[in-house]
């Protein structure tokens, strides 16, 4: 994909990779913010959801920044993920952890920000968490994520499962091509095709046929909260939680429908994230 030139630019590489495993429906994917000093690193995650701050809140065209403009680009950034004091049950720290995985493992690009979905009470409509394209073949690819943030990763599949069930309805998915139809930047390379897409004359079987739907679960693992370096012993215990989730998705017939990745991002300590992220958020916002 020819990618706009703001897309092509990325935060440094953060996450590590504990497995990948792209054939099969679930596809299995898992990563980890790592250890330091013997600790899960926290605080280096929250620093690097913002990071990723503007490039998940920010339009294509607000997102050529230069020195002069810098600092009040961020700040709009921060102010559109939320200003709610009540941030403990938010999602938000979700979708841009399943943005930042996206882009930075799959290289999509977003072609409908999420934020712009905001009612005036600062709370989201329904829709999908993600929405990005990538090129495959020469062919474009929609990925329609839904991402939890949970302390449960297993209530947090179960709520997964019952969005996507909602968003794959036919009602519901007409309703949001006329909401993502629009939203598409001309300037992508594959607009035309997009668009096309997501026209109501386009029937659904093509548009399943041409999508991903990447689930992101990103809750406290028991793995995680014992060890203190991704080491082997480490990985292997990873991969069980991850297969338990799968086998969840597995059961609930949704793989029958539809092309998912399923995405696991293991914890130790979801409460403490919420709060170093939500203290860097508000100092944004000052």
């Amino acid at each position: 994909m020819r990618l706009s030139n703001v897309y092509a630019h990325r935060p440094t590489r953060f996450f590590v990779q504990l497995h990948s495993t792209k054939t099969g429906n679930p596809a299995q994917e898992a990563y980890c913010a790592g250890f330091e000093v013997e600790k899960w690193r926290c605080t280096a995650l929250a620093d690097h959801l913002i990071d990723w701050l503007a490039d998940y809140a920010l339009k294509e065209d607000e997102l050529r920044v230069h020195h002069g403009n810098m600092y009040i680009r961020l700040k709009e950034a921060a102010i559109r993920i939320y200003t709610s004091n009540k941030y403990k049950k938010r999602g938000e720290i979700g979708e841009i952890l399943l943005h930042a995985i996206c882009r930075e493992f799959f290289g999509t690009i977003p072609f409908a920000p999420r934020v712009f979905y905001l009612t005036s009470s600062n709370d989201v409509v329904k829709s999908f968490d993600l929405a990005h394209v990538r090129t495959i073949d020469g062919k474009c690819e929609l990925w329609l994520g839904e991402a939890k943030f949970y302390e449960d990763t297993a209530a947090a599949v179960k709520a997964a499962i019952n969005s996507i069930t909602e968003h794959i309805d036919l009602g519901f998915l007409r309703s949001q091509k006329l909401i993502l139809g629009p939203q598409v930047s001309k300037s992508l390379a594959n607009y035309q095709e997009i668009r096309d897409l997501l026209s109501t004359q386009t029937s659904l079987d093509e548009l399943f046929d041409r999508a991903v739907f990447p689930i992101l679960i990103a809750g406290e693992s028991s793995a995680a909260k014992k060890t203190k370096r991704a080491d082997d012993v480490y990985k292997a215990e990873i991969e069980t939680e991850l297969i338990a989730l799968s086998d969840l998705i597995s059961a609930s017939g949704l793989a029958s429908k539809i092309k998912i990745m399923l995405i696991y991002l293991p914890l130790a300590e979801k409460s403490r994230l919420a709060d170093e992220f939500d203290k860097r958020l508000k100092g944004l916002q000052l």
